[in-house]
């Protein structure tokens, strides 16, 4: 039997959907939520899921008492602008009727101001997101939280994990930058430094690489979009670098 585990933060627009995704492979959903102020509650308790709620702990952290919560062995880990494509679906509803072992990860394709994308690096997005509780845990203290699966065996699967990431331009960037200056602090912790034309080198090489080296170009304005704004938050990343190597942010 498997667990639908996602953790929740103000995401009306997107909960209803991903429970509803999870229920179609998962004996249970619970949801961690970190006490919204929108109607993100009142649809998981509409959808009868598990609700609980604790304050805000970081990524990985919160992802792991979420874990702790579940009744079953196996975890389907998702975030909530996520959804298994029919693919998917039959491929899990598969694996439980032949037994589940080790850990699972299969492709995720992102939706991009709705425009599938499939180059840009984004695509196949490799994740491991169904695996067993008792043996695997989320690390990571800032951002870009990763799974501990040290001896264990992996399978890919078949099927997409779609993303509803982005809804428009000013979304994107606004947690591109996000990312970024949680990123810096993670550099910075680790005691890495930077030089003053870094944030703007880096930028170039980020939008060549992404445009050009891996065909952002294929997937038309989207591509061109993602290259723009994944250049200017490579500047954010490393001026936030710069600026906590100084002592003038925290």
């Amino acid at each position: 039997m498997i667990s639908g585990v996602v953790i929740t933060l103000n995401e009306e627009k997107n909960i209803g959907a991903c429970i509803d995704s999870m229920l179609t492979v998962c004996d249970e959903v619970v949801v961690l939520d970190s006490f919204s102020t929108d109607n993100t509650e009142q649809i998981c308790r509409q959808k009868g899921v598990r609700f609980e709620q604790t304050q805000w702990k970081g990524y990985a952290a919160t992802k792991n008492l979420a874990n702790e919560m579940a009744s079953f062995n196996y975890i389907l880990s998702i975030d909530a602008d996520e959804r298994l494509n029919k693919e998917l679906i039959k491929s899990i509803n598969s694996l439980k009727k032949n037994g589940l072992k080790g850990v699972y990860s299969f492709n995720r394709l992102t939706n991009y101001c709705g425009s599938w994308v499939r180059h840009c690096g984004w695509y196949p997005d490799v994740k491991v997101r169904l695996f067993p509780k008792d043996q695997v845990k989320w690390k990571g203290d800032f951002v870009h939280e990763e799974l501990t699966l040290e001896g264990l065996q992996e399978t890919h699967i078949p099927g997409d994990l779609l993303h509803y990431s982005y809804y428009d331009k000013k979304d994107h960037r606004e947690r591109a930058d996000k990312y970024s200056a949680l990123t810096a602090q993670k550099m910075h912790h680790a005691g890495k430094t930077c030089g003053p034309l870094k944030p703007y080198f880096s930028a170039i090489a980020k939008f060549l690489s992404v445009f050009f080296m891996k065909a952002g170009f294929l997937d038309g304005k989207a591509g061109w979009n993602i290259a723009i704004i994944s250049a200017q938050s490579n500047v954010v990343k490393y001026k936030t670098l710069r600026e906590l190597n100084r002592g003038k942010t925290k």
